[in-house]
């Protein structure tokens, strides 16, 4: 079996063993004589899997009974008018921190809803960089104050949780279980599963149960947060592979623990900083304080050399590194399953191609 380095920003590296696992369950779960993929949703077989997937993501993130876990669908994108379309309401503020794309476009939808304050803007920031504490203009009596952890397309991530006087909600779609926190700062938390907890086709939602019951209850039944917490995620078919692909991958979260993977994520990320330090032919596109575990972002000379390394690292079995079509540039994503062979990898192909055309 020849398995590529796949340096994907979203669908990304799975655990291989999690994917051996589903493999060979794929056509027969567990004597069931069907594949999860056929079975019924309201079945005891899918109703293990969707509560221990629950139950995983509950104990990974620490959270107790106050919070429900949801899996829904139309990924983070849906999150972005989902959550103004319950809380934003007339004669009302939220906060926003525009640090990047994603946070624009969460910005874009709740504009369409209701009042938004930019609590802080460096979108446009070159180097990219994360907001200081002190830059970041609260609303008194915002309804939330809206974040995004990690921008994959400029590479820089949130290191700490900010203090709003709101409540907090976080769009961790890229760096979600990535490493400990305490994410009971947080009243909501949602995140696409296809960078750090499975496949694509489910996004998590982590919300405080008494915050949900404050949505607006004029909204339909589909689009309330209150819908599916009553129905524990089952109000319509939920995507039940993909929620047991999160469930199998939250398992392995489990068994690896999030300290260590916070230490594995951190090195894996500074093997590449560190040849990108020490050359005057890679240049980061991040503020080093601001740097990103997950996505390492950076540009070469010109950009026929970003071309040209491009295709020689696929050539060589390293996929996908070629920057975000409205940025460019190179990134290479490193998730929590991507392989530090491959971060290794890559380091020693940065250091070869350099003094082959620096």
């Amino acid at each position: 079996m020849a398995r590529v380095y796949n340096f994907g920003a979203g669908p990304a590296t799975l655990p291989l063993e999690v994917l051996h696992e589903a493999q060979a369950d794929l056509v027969d779960y567990k004597g069931a004589g069907m594949s999860v993929m056929e079975m019924s949703h309201r079945g005891k077989e899918y109703d293990a899997i969707h509560n221990e997937a629950i139950a995983n993501v509950k104990e990974l993130l620490g959270l107790n009974d106050d919070y429900a876990i949801l899996f829904l669908q139309g990924g983070a994108s849906m999150q972005f008018a989902m959550l103004p379309l319950n809380f934003l309401g007339e004669r009302q503020t939220a906060d926003y921190v525009n640090a990047g794309s994603w946070g624009a476009a969460a910005v874009k939808q709740a504009r369409l809803i209701g009042n938004v304050n930019i609590a802080a803007d460096c979108q446009k920031d070159i180097p990219t960089r994360m907001p200081e504490a002190s830059e970041m203009k609260w609303t008194p009596g915002a309804v939330y104050s809206h974040i995004t952890t990690n921008e994959t397309i400029s590479g820089a991530q949130i290191k700490e949780l900010p203090e709003t006087g709101s409540p907090l909600v976080a769009d961790m779609s890229s760096d979600i279980l990535s490493r400990p926190l305490d994410y009971t700062r947080c009243t909501m938390i949602y995140a696409g599963a296809q960078k750090n907890l499975g496949p694509s086709g489910v996004a998590l939602v982590a919300i405080r149960k008494d915050f949900a019951e404050t949505g607006n209850i004029s909204l339909p039944a589909m689009l309330r947060y209150q819908t599916h917490i009553e129905s524990n995620s089952l109000y319509n078919t939920p995507p039940c592979f993909s929620i047991y692909m999160l469930c199998l991958t939250t398992r392995w979260l489990k068994k690896v623990g999030l300290e260590n993977l916070f230490k594995q994520n951190r090195d894996k990320a500074q093997l590449i900083y560190d040849v990108i330090d020490a050359s005057s032919f890679y240049r980061g596109t991040a503020k080093k304080e601001c740097r990103s575990d997950m996505n390492v972002t950076f540009r070469l000379p010109t950009e026929e050399l970003e071309t040209l390394f491009i295709k020689q690292a696929s050539d060589a079995g390293m996929k996908q590194l070629k920057g975000h079509r409205s940025v460019g540039g190179i990134r290479a994503s490193i998730y929590n399953a991507f392989p530090v062979e491959g971060v290794q990898a890559l380091a020693a192909f940065m250091r070869d191609f350099e003094a082959r055309n620096g």
